[in-house]
């Protein structure tokens, strides 16, 4: 039984190494060549964080009353499943944060006779704490039953066909052994589609609290970065804010709930599907101020048409803008196989330029921008925040608060104080000695302008 790290396309894994290659050049890294930061970084995104993070929603109780509830469900949780209860506390410079603490890997479970697999996304969530849905199982012998105990494995290829009976021998990671709540013929053969648990996990290699439906009106499990990113745009009551990529609502709700329900958030994203996700979170924590509209933010200048169900807006409308721009997402964890293309890996920092120049028309001066993204790759990040310096020359760099992540990396044209302005969570300088919940995170970048005028 192993762990395995994130295996990338060659020319993409060539890229990432590259941007380690410019820190030695300019001398940030002594210690270790560009080969082994890139191997420690695809061996930590292969992980799960050690660390569960929630945001509570303080909009509805007292922080103490959210933790007693928490707190509460999660040991009924723990009871039910025979495991010790998980170590939990407020993050000390994150209010609103609370941090739980996971258990594992552990290597030495026993395996079940009967082995189902499931697909990759479904994998990597049991890896986080997650049961397995009915929806992400891909194969499971005709003698499955409910009640069964059984191994899941993830297909790490996508190669396994849905509803193969045979023992699946693609390349495939063991995740844990768990109970089947409804068996084989329920899930391929049910003309009712079923959804819901379709495992549940009692024996993960990383034991995590699973959070679905947990205190859905208190909390919201969300990475610690994209909770400072919330913080950093520091949104007033009363203001009116943009959030231009706002599916599926974490950050958005998040800024609504830092404003106190006041003032005006307009959501835009591409489509109504992810719309509706941001319009379900809102109305799980009985947000109010939330305005969301399905169209192209590149166009919410131009025309009506662009933007269904909202007006035009014109230049400079917003007094504080969050973009937290399509990515590569090659900070993600745990990703086991990535399978990006360079055409694609490219075509981010392009279309982040697109949305990045909007944002600064509808800006108001004076006003706040904050770029955020869950990548690595320095054309994504520092590259971005240089052109973004040369092009505008209404903009600075502002400080950010809190600053939890690191400082950027050189190589992009950026002064050292800037690369001190912004802030990076880089799982490539993660070790077993610096483990804590602020550097065991998904790779994340953020950086906070002002439009001077």
């Amino acid at each position: 039984m192993e762990l395995l790290p994130l295996r990338l396309n060659t020319d993409v894994e060539n890229v990432v190494k590259g941007t380690f290659e410019v820190s030695m050049k300019e001398g940030n890294v002594t210690e270790r060549s560009r080969d082994s930061r890139l191997s420690n970084l695809l061996k930590w995104l292969g992980l799960p964080p050690a660390y569960t993070t929630l945001r509570i929603n303080a909009c509805s109780q007292p922080t103490e009353s959210v933790m007693e509830a928490l707190q509460t469900a999660l040991a009924e949780q723990c009871m039910m499943r025979d495991v010790e209860p998980f170590e939990m506390y407020l993050h000390p410079a994150v209010k609103d944060c609370v941090v739980i603490t996971n258990r594992g890997p552990k290597l030495d479970i026993e395996l079940c006779d009967k082995e189902v697999v499931v697909d990759l996304a479904c994998g990597m969530a049991v890896l986080r704490g997650a049961d397995v849905f009915i929806q992400g199982i891909m194969a499971a012998p005709t003698s499955v039953h409910a009640r069964d105990q059984v191994s899941v494995y993830t297909d790490l290829n996508g190669e396994c066909r849905k509803g193969l009976t045979q023992k699946f021998t693609g390349h495939k990671m063991f995740v844990g052994n768990g109970i089947a709540h409804v068996g084989r013929e329920e899930i391929f053969c049910s003309s009712e589609g079923l959804s819901g648990v379709g495992i549940r996990m009692t024996q993960p290699v990383f034991e995590a609290p699973s959070l679905d439906q947990v205190l859905p009106a208190q909390m919201f499990p969300q990475n610690l970065p994209s909770i400072v990113c919330g913080h950093v745009l520091d949104p007033q009551p009363g203001e009116t804010i943009l959030d231009m990529c706002a599916a599926p609502g974490g950050k958005t709700v998040h800024i609504a709930t830092l404003m106190q329900d006041k003032g005006r958030v307009v959501a835009l994203d591409k489509t109504p599907q992810k719309i509706a996700r941001v319009e379900k979170n809102a109305a799980n924590w009985g947000i109010t101020i939330i305005e969301t509209y399905s169209g192209d933010s590149r166009k919410a200048l131009d025309d009506q048409a662009a933007i269904k169900g909202g007006p035009p807006y014109p230049s400079c409308s917003f007094d504080r803008i969050i973009l937290d721009a399509p990515c590569s997402a090659l900070g993600q964890r745990p990703a086991s196989r990535n399978r990006m293309k360079l055409s694609e890996l490219k075509s981010y920092a392009v279309y982040q330029r697109k949305l990045f120049s909007k944002a600064v028309e509808l800006l108001k001066p004076g006003g706040v921008l904050v770029f955020s993204t869950c990548t690595v790759t320095r054309e994504e990040n520092e590259g971005q925040v240089a052109w973004a310096l040369q092009t505008f020359d209404n903009l600075s760099l502002l400080t950010q608060d809190p600053h939890i992540g690191g400082t950027g990396l050189p190589g992009a044209g950026l002064s050292k104080g800037d690369r001190c302005k912004v802030q990076r969570f880089d799982p490539s300088i993660l070790t077993a000695d610096n483990q804590s919940p602020d550097t065991d995170t998904i790779g994340f970048f953020i950086a906070k302008f002002q439009k001077t005028s």
